[in-house]
């Protein structure tokens, strides 16, 4: 923790929610453990978790599996007791990232575990330290050791047959003051292997945009995916598989106005424009509109999240 950095609140320390393991939350002895934090770098992520869809789009928990298959490439995400991981859960996983993207710049030697501040966490993706966020954050690790995904995407030179969930491991550390109090010192958390082999030995990483934690569930993906096509040399695609490959479950007619909105600014570094297809007639399907991205500067705005809806 840096010099002058206040300590992080008692209050804020977190039970384990009714219902939860309580073993998740693990006592730690006196403050023999290095920290992995602050993360003194930018947010990073991986590139196959900004391309396709691995993440629930809603708050809500979201308890049927996601399937995505295009080509060679095939995921099958299916949820927990609490549901499939969502979009604000995956802040864990882009932080994480980070932290390891950050120590291989820097020539450090990485391992799979790592241990930061929940306050440097709420630091990063523009989160107010509060009880409710403790308790968030304690559910978003629930949902990422608990979601199982199986995927025929390699990393690392490798490939996995099973299903592996995106922490092994997930612990919030605290130690206990005189009067028996919990006070929370560390989030203790061991990515999995597949992510983890993608980050070191495939470097797939790119940065993120800093306004990234402010957009909507839709806005994320749709920024994530055009920062992939960007990478892939695409400056275009059809409206449907736009949307597939964003992982929004309803009518493509029902996301096309999310794409429209786009279109004013609302997603950083990115225009985005509809178009009919070549020699479409009046009757065409709106699947087959075309989606024109062009990527335009950015502006640096200051941190604030965006409030959640249920259907974005």
């Amino acid at each position: 923790m840096p010099k002058g950095k206040a300590a992080e609140p008692r209050t804020s320390s977190p039970k384990a929610p009714a219902g939860a393991d309580k073993s998740a939350v693990a006592p730690m002895q006196g403050d023999l453990f290095s920290m992995d934090s602050p993360l003194r770098g930018g947010v990073h992520g991986e590139l196959s978790l900004m391309a396709y869809p691995f993440f629930a789009l809603t708050k809500q928990a979201w308890m049927k599996p996601l399937t995505y298959s295009t080509g060679d490439i095939t995921i099958e995400v299916n949820p927990g007791h609490k549901g499939v991981a969502n979009i604000y859960d995956k802040e864990v996983i882009l932080y994480i990232a980070s932290l390891m993207a950050t120590k291989i710049e820097n020539g450090e030697e990485v391992s799979q575990n790592f241990v930061f501040t929940a306050n440097d966490f709420f630091r990063v993706t523009g989160a107010t330290p509060s009880a409710n966020a403790y308790t968030r954050l304690y559910e978003a690790l629930e949902r990422l050791q608990s979601t199982q995904i199986k995927t025929d995407i390699e990393t690392g030179g490798e490939g996995e047959a099973g299903f592996f969930s995106w922490v092994e491991t997930a612990r919030l550390q605290y130690t206990k003051t005189r009067t028996g109090e919990r006070r929370l010192k560390a989030v203790n958390v061991r990515l999995c292997d597949w992510l983890f082999r993608a980050i070191l030995k495939d470097r797939s990483v790119m940065q993120y945009a800093p306004s990234y934690f402010q957009l909507s569930p839709i806005n994320r993906r749709l920024y994530e995916v055009a920062c992939f096509l960007r990478f892939s040399g695409v400056t275009s695609i059809r409206l449907g598989d736009l949307q597939h490959q964003i992982g929004h479950q309803s009518l493509t007619r029902l996301f096309k106005p999310y794409v429209v909105e786009a279109a004013n600014g609302t997603v950083p570094g990115f225009e985005f424009s509809i178009q009919p297809a070549d020699g479409a007639s009046k009757s065409a399907k709106v699947f087959d509109d075309v989606v024109v991205i062009k990527e335009v500067p950015t502006v640096a705005a200051p941190m604030k999240r965006a409030k959640a809806t249920p259907d974005n």
